[in-house]
C-alpha cells in the first residue's frame, strides 16, 4: 500500500530537482494563486455566503499574491472574515516569497536547509550570490514582524475609538501587512468617501504609518540590511547608495509635481487645507511606488498627474523588496547610461564604480519589454473597452507594475481583458527577466559565427 504513496513523492521529488530555481519560483506562485483563487469562491469566502465566481476568485487571488491590490469587488464589503483571511494569508506569502515562509519551518524544525533551498531563496531575493542567505532571511522575517507589528499596533490605536477593539486590532494587522507588501488591499468598505483610504485624506496618523511602512518594504530586504550593518551612507554599496538617492528623489520630486499640478483641482486636493494638501501629494507619490493605496480619486487626477503618476508606478521599488515595477537602480542605471553616452563616454560610473554593459543592456532590455507590455495592454483595454487610453494605459501600468491603483474601470472590463490584467500581475510579481530565463533560456546559444560589424545611424 506503501508503495502508491511513495511512488507519486518519488516522482514529485525526481521533478523537482530537475527544475531550475527560477522554475520552481513561477510553479510556486502559480500554484499558490490557483489555490487561493479556488478557496475564494467557496461561499464561506464571501459575505453573502454565495459562490463567487473563478474569474473573480482567481483576479483576487492573483492580486493578493502578487501584492497588486486592483480588485472587481470591495474587499471590505464583499468578503467575510474567513475570505479577508484568507486575501492576508495570500498577501504575506506574496510579500515575503513562498520560500522565505518556507524556510519558518525548516528552522523551526531544525532542519537543515540545502543548496537547492538557498539557490531559490538567492534567486526569490534578487541575488547573484548564496554566501550568508539564510542569516539575510532570519533578519527578514524578524525585520517583517517587527515591522508590521509597530504598524499595526499604531494603526489599531487610532482605528480604536471609532471601530472598538475586535475589529480595530483586525483593520490594524491587515492594513500594516499589506502596506508593508505593497499591495494597496483595503477592508474598510468605506465607499461613501471614495473608497480605500480617502476617508482618511487628512489623517496624519493613518498617512504617516501608511506610507512608512510603504517606503520600509519598497526600498528591499537587502538594502535594509547593508544599511543597519554598515549606517553611514559612505559605507554603504553602491547598490544601496543608488536606491536610497532614487527613492528620496522620486518621493520629494513625485509630491512636488502632484501638490503643484493638483493644487486647485476640486476633484482630488483643491477643496483641502494647505497641510493637507501637502499630505496628499506625499501620499500620492508614495502609494504610486507599487502600494495601491489612494487617499484621493485616480479618476479625478488631471491627465498631467496621471502621466506623472504612471511614471512612478513604471518605476517602482527596489530589487528584492516586496515592491514591482521596473525598479529604481534599473532606471537609475539607464539615466546613467544615456546621461554618460551624451557626454561621450565608453564608461557608466556611479559612485566612482563601473557599471558593466550587460548590466546596462539587461536594464534596456527589461524597461522595453515592461515599456511595451504596457502601451501594448493600454491600446487593447481601449479598444476592447470603449474607455480613454489614458485610463487604459493607468490601468495596464498598475498591474504590471504591481501597484493596484486604479481610475475605477477595473470591474467594468470584459473578461478577456481581466484574463490579461491577471496575467500582468503575475508576469509583474514573478519577473519578467525570471520567466524569460527559467523557461525560454534554458541554455545559452553558443554563437559560433560572428558577422561583420556595421554601423547604423541613431537617433
Amino acid at each position: 500500500m506503501s508503495f502508491f504513496f511513495s511512488s507519486p513523492g518519488r516522482a514529485v521529488k525526481r521533478v523537482m530537482k530537475s527544475l531550475r530555481p527560477a522554475q520552481i519560483i513561477v510553479l510556486a506562485f502559480l500554484a499558490i494563486v490557483l489555490l487561493g483563487g479556488a478557496l475564494l469562491t467557496l461561499p464561506a469566502a464571501s459575505q453573502s455566503g454565495q459562490p463567487t465566481s473563478f474569474l473573480t476568485g482567481l483576479f483576487t487571488a492573483t492580486s493578493a499574491t502578487c501584492v497588486t491590490g486592483l480588485v472587481l469587488v470591495d474587499s471590505g464589503t464583499y468578503w467575510s472574515g474567513f475570505g479577508q483571511t484568507v486575501i492576508l494569508l495570500l498577501i504575506q506569502l506574496g510579500g515575503l516569497g513562498f520560500m522565505t515562509v518556507a524556510s519558518i519551518f525548516y528552522l523551526a524544525l531544525n532542519k537543515k536547509i540545502g543548496l537547492r533551498e538557498r539557490m531559490v531563496m538567492a534567486q526569490a531575493f534578487s541575488l547573484n550570490s548564496m554566501s550568508g542567505i539564510v542569516g539575510m532571511v532570519k533578519n527578514v522575517i524578524r525585520g517583517t514582524l517587527a515591522v508590521e507589528g509597530v504598524g499595526a499596533l499604531i494603526l489599531m490605536l487610532r482605528f480604536l475609538p471609532q471601530y472598538g477593539l475586535p475589529r480595530a486590532l483586525w483593520f490594524g494587522v491587515f492594513h500594516s501587512v499589506s502596506a508593508f507588501c505593497n499591495a494597496g488591499f483595503d477592508i474598510l468598505g468605506d465607499l461613501k468617501s471614495g473608497g480605500s483610504l480617502c476617508g482618511y485624506v487628512g489623517d496624519p496618523v493613518i498617512n504617516l504609518t501608511i506610507m512608512a511602512l510603504i517606503v520600509t518594504g519598497g526600498l528591499g530586504f537587502f538594502a535594509w540590511g547593508d544599511i543597519r550593518k554598515n549606517r553611514h551612507f559612505s559605507k554603504f554599496s553602491v547598490y544601496t547608495k543608488m536606491a536610497v538617492t532614487i527613492t528620496a528623489i522620486l518621493i520629494f520630486g513625485g509630491a512636488l509635481l502632484i501638490a503643484v499640478l493638483e493644487w486647485n483641482n476640486p476633484r482630488t486636493i483643491g477643496t483641502l487645507p494647505a497641510g493637507q494638501k501637502i499630505l496628499a501629494s506625499f501620499f500620492q507619490s508614495v502609494t504610486t511606488r507599487t502600494a495601491g493605496f489612494a487617499s484621493i480619486s485616480q479618476d479625478g487626477l488631471t491627465d498631467s498627474s496621471k502621466v506623472i503618476s504612471d511614471i512612478l508606478m513604471f518605476i517602482g521599488g527596489s530589487s528584492g523588496s516586496t515592491a514591482g515595477g521596473a525598479k529604481t537602480v534599473t532606471i537609475g542605471v539607464l539615466l546613467l547610461a544615456a546621461l554618460g553616452t551624451a557626454r561621450g563616454r565608453s564608461r557608466i560610473t556611479a559612485f566612482k564604480r563601473t557599471i558593466s554593459r550587460e548590466q546596462i543592456e539587461n536594464a534596456s532590455s527589461l524597461v522595453l519589454l515592461l515599456f511595451v507590455l504596457a502601451v501594448g495592454g493600454g491600446l487593447y483595454l481601449s479598444t476592447a473597452n470603449g474607455c480613454s487610453f489614458m485610463n487604459a494605459i493607468f490601468e495596464t501600468i498598475s498591474a504590471l507594475a504591481t501597484v493596484g491603483l486604479s481610475t475605477g474601470i477595473t470591474p467594468t472590463l470584459g473578461a478577456a481583458s481581466k484574463l490579461i490584467l491577471i496575467c500582468y500581475m503575475f508576469f509583474g510579481r514573478v519577473g519578467i527577466m525570471t520567466i524569460s530565463v527559467g523557461f525560454m533560456m534554458s541554455s545559452r546559444v553558443e554563437e559560433r559565427i560572428r558577422y561583420a560589424d556595421t554601423k547604423l545611424m541613431i537617433g
